[in-house]
C-alpha cells in the first residue's frame, strides 16, 4: 500500500508511478489475452446493474422477454436510442414519449400495458409494453425470412417488413444497416456480461494520454483546449483520452457509461472507465468518471481546486465500469 499512497500524495514520485502503471498495464493485458479467447459471446438477457433507471427496470425486464426476437437489453437499447429514457421526449417529427411513437403507429400498436383502462403514449407503463409488442409484431411479419430474426425485426422497424421480405433479410440500405448495427452494439452496453469481456485495443493509449495530464488543474466544463489552459473536468479528460486513440465519446459521464459492456469489479482492466454516483440504481444519475489504471486506482480530474491525479476507486459511491469499444461509442445517439 506504501507505493500506492505515494502515487496520490507525492507529485515528485509521478515518474516512477507511471513506470509502474505501464508495467501493470502490460502484465494485465498479457493475462487478459490468454483468458478471453473463445470466452464471452452469446446473447445476454439480464440487464447490467443500473443501466436502466430503476423506475423502468422491471418493465424492461418483463416485457423484454415477450418474444424470442427481443431481450431486455435490446429493448433498453431501443429506448435509450429513441429518448434517453425521457418519458416526456417529443421529436420534430411528432414522435412522442419514452418509446417515441408517432401518432399513427401508436393508434395501431399502442396497448394498455398497465391495465388502467387507457392507452397513454406519455406513460412508460403503456409505452414500454407497446414498444415490446410492436417489436414482436414486426418479428412475426418476417419470421419466415432467412437470417437473424432479431436483426430482421430491427430492419423492419427502420425500413418496413416489406423491404426485409423483398431482400430476404436486412435490405441493402445504408441507413437500415447502420440502424441494425447501432442497436446491436448498444444492446451490449445494457446487457449484464456473460463471461469475460474482451480488453480494449485502445486502452493503453488512452491511459498514456491521461498520464501526461497528471498535475493539471481541474476546470468545470474543461475540454483541454488552449483557451482553457489545457484543463479538464472528469468527463472532458476521459473523452479526450479516448479521442486521442480514435474513439469519440459523448461529453458527459452518464452517456459515456453506455460506450461498451460492463465488467464486474473483479474483472476490471486498465483503460476501463469507472463511474461514481449518489444513486446506484440509475446510470443516468452518474456524476463522476475516471480511467482505471489497475491496483484499485484510477486517473481522474476530481473536483474544482484539485489536480488530475491518481485516486482509489473503492468508495461507497462506486457505480460500475465500462470497457469502451469503438462500435459501442459509435452507436451512441448524438443527443439523449
Amino acid at each position: 500500500m506504501t507505493v500506492r499512497k505515494v502515487w496520490v500524495a507525492a507529485t515528485l514520485a509521478v515518474g516512477s508511478a507511471l513506470a509502474f502503471v505501464m508495467l501493470l498495464v502490460v502484465g494485465v493485458y498479457v493475462v487478459a489475452g490468454n483468458l478471453v479467447n473463445g470466452v464471452g459471446g452469446g446473447a445476454a438477457k439480464a440487464l447490467a446493474k443500473g443501466s436502466v433507471p430503476a423506475a423502468y427496470q422491471q418493465l424492461v425486464s418483463t416485457w423484454g422477454n415477450l418474444c424470442p426476437a427481443i431481450n431486455p437489453a435490446l429493448l433498453a437499447a431501443q429506448l435509450y436510442q429513441e429518448s434517453g429514457f425521457n418519458p416526456k421526449a417529443q421529436s420534430h417529427a411528432a414522435a412522442q414519449g419514452i418509446a417515441q411513437f408517432i401518432p399513427g403507429t401508436w393508434a395501431t400498436h399502442g396497448i394498455d400495458g398497465d391495465g388502467d383502462g387507457d392507452r397513454d403514449v406519455w406513460d412508460p407503463k403503456d409505452a414500454i409494453p407497446s414498444a415490446a409488442k410492436y417489436d414482436c409484431t414486426l418479428a412475426s411479419y418476417v419470421k419466415d425470412v432467412g437470417g437473424n430474426l432479431t436483426e430482421n425485426m430491427l430492419a423492419s422497424y427502420n425500413a418496413g417488413a416489406y423491404a426485409v421480405i423483398k431482400y430476404g433479410g436486412v435490405p441493402p440500405y445504408k441507413e437500415t444497416q447502420n440502424y441494425v448495427k447501432r442497436i446491436r452494439a448498444l444492446e451490449q452496453s445494457f446487457a449484464a456480461p456473460v463471461g469475460r469481456v474482451d480488453p480494449s485495443e485502445q486502452a493503453a493509449g488512452a491511459i498514456a494520454y491521461a498520464q501526461k495530464k497528471l498535475g493539471t488543474l481541474y476546470l468545470w466544463g474543461g475540454n483541454g483546449t488552449a483557451e482553457q489552459g489545457g484543463r479538464f473536468d472528469c468527463s472532458g479528460l476521459t473523452k479526450a483520452a479516448y479521442e486521442s486513440v480514435g474513439i469519440k465519446l459523448p461529453r458527459v459521464a452518464n452517456d459515456q457509461y453506455n460506450a461498451g459492456p460492463h465488467p464486474e469489479r473483479d474483472e476490471l482492466l486498465p483503460g476501463d472507465l469507472v463511474f461514481f454516483s449518489d444513486d446506484l440504481t440509475n446510470s443516468r444519475a452518474i456524476r463522476h468518471v475516471g480511467i482505471y489504471v489497475g491496483g484499485g486506482y484510477m486517473i481522474d480530474a476530481p473536483r474544482p481546486g484539485a489536480v488530475i491525479r491518481f485516486d482509489p476507486i473503492d468508495t461507497p459511491d462506486y457505480f460500475g465500469a465500462t470497457r469502451v469499444t469503438e462500435d459501442g461509442a459509435k452507436a451512441l445517439p448524438t443527443t439523449v
